[in-house]
């Protein structure tokens, strides 16, 4: 079945495949510039102190600090322009947040491998806060960025908390959480099980654009889930079953306000060792029964394995997915199959306003 096109032809920039630095491996882009705000984005104070260009941080004292989050907390709000915090090798059991008010902060591995430097923590969703309650979803993230124009790359964010123990009902446990715009993650893993990738806006009303390169990204039910308009290019994602060894799950849940931009998949591929048909490849969440919403998630352009079911949307919560935008196009592999009322594809014509420059809005993530 193929969608109705939901706004007319339009002219666009250039598709950014093959030019972003970020796809080649030549790095991040430079900070832009403190008065610069593009679309969606929030004014900042003119003239704050700057930090130093670099803060180090090493376990072994050999850095700056020897934390994540003290390395962070040494960036002066409201900063006007980049400041790179370079990560030494290991392992930092920690949990970071990165506030609204600390922009331009580019959180790097020393090193070029993935698994080199690895933030990591275990609070779920109904784990007990110090001061009483729980953490929540969103509060549960191992790593938490609320700032725009935030870059990591070289990471590893996880979140290990053990579904299998008892005395916790709610299991979801996010790795990393982000609720900015011109956010880059590029060549990270975001491993966990039940929502392990959080990408999403400030607000509702408000943009965040995220630009996902190269990512390893691993979970089992609604792993990639927000309100933002999210490109995953490029990335494995990678299905794992759930503690009790069992097969099944989902792996976007997207939340996207109506008139925005919701996840787009492109040119990555979808495996793991899980039992055949037994992954959907996702369903519209309307958080808090919010039925103005209009979830979107577009597949295209990648290698799907026999654990896709062979209709690979569902239902979420009394909402069914086809009131909203779920589609692929050209996708291949065991998992990949023809259009029909349960498998809507896009056109050639239609494909055409869903590439990675429309998602990014005139927002260019290269050097």
């Amino acid at each position: 079945m193929a969608l109705t096109p939901r706004r007319p032809r339009r002219r666009r920039p250039a598709p950014l495949i093959g030019s972003l630095a970020l796809a080649t491996g030549l790095g991040l882009a430079a900070a832009p510039a403190s008065g610069w705000l593009g679309e969606g984005g929030r004014a900042h104070a003119a003239t704050p102190a700057a930090a130093a260009a670099t803060i180090v941080v090493a376990k072994d004292g050999s850095g700056d600090y020897t934390t994540v989050q003290a390395a962070v907390d040494a960036v002066p709000a409201n900063n006007p322009s980049a400041v790179t915090i370079s990560v030494k090798p290991g392992t930092y059991r920690e949990t970071v947040k990165i506030p609204a008010s600390k922009p331009h902060i580019r959180l790097v591995s020393s090193t070029s491998g993935r698994n080199d430097v690895t933030i990591v923590y275990n609070n779920a969703s109904g784990t007990p806060k110090p001061g009483g309650g729980t953490y929540g979803t969103s509060g549960s993230a191992t790593v938490a960025v609320e700032a725009d124009d935030f870059q990591a790359r070289n990471l590893r964010f996880v979140n290990d908390f053990d579904e299998a123990a008892g005395g916790i009902t709610d299991k979801q446990a996010v790795a990393l959480r982000t609720a900015g715009d011109r956010i880059v993650l590029d060549n990270i893993a975001a491993i966990g099980d039940q929502d392990t990738l959080l990408l999403d806006s400030a607000s509702k009303d408000k943009t965040g654009r995220v630009y996902v390169n190269n990512a390893w990204i691993q979970g089992n039910v609604d792993f990639v889930f927000g309100r933002a308009s999210a490109v995953i290019n490029k990335s494995a994602i990678r299905l794992v079953k759930r503690y009790d060894g069992s097969s099944g799950g989902y792996v976007a849940a997207p939340s996207t306000a109506a008139g925005k931009k919701g996840f787009l998949f492109i040119n990555s591929d979808v495996t793991g060792d899980v039992s055949s048909r037994s992954f959907y490849l996702g369903r519209p969440w309307h958080a808090g029964g919010d039925a103005s919403l209009d979830p979107q998630a577009i597949v295209r352009n990648t290698d799907l394995s026999a654990a896709i079911k062979t209709t690979p949307w569902t239902d979420m919560s009394g909402f069914s997915w086809k009131d909203d935008r779920f589609a692929e196009y050209k996708n291949t592999g065991a998992g990949s199959g023809a259009a029909s009322t349960d498998r809507p594809q896009l056109t050639d014509a239609q494909a055409a306003d869903y590439e990675i420059a429309d998602w990014l809005g005139g927002w260019q993530p290269s050097s």
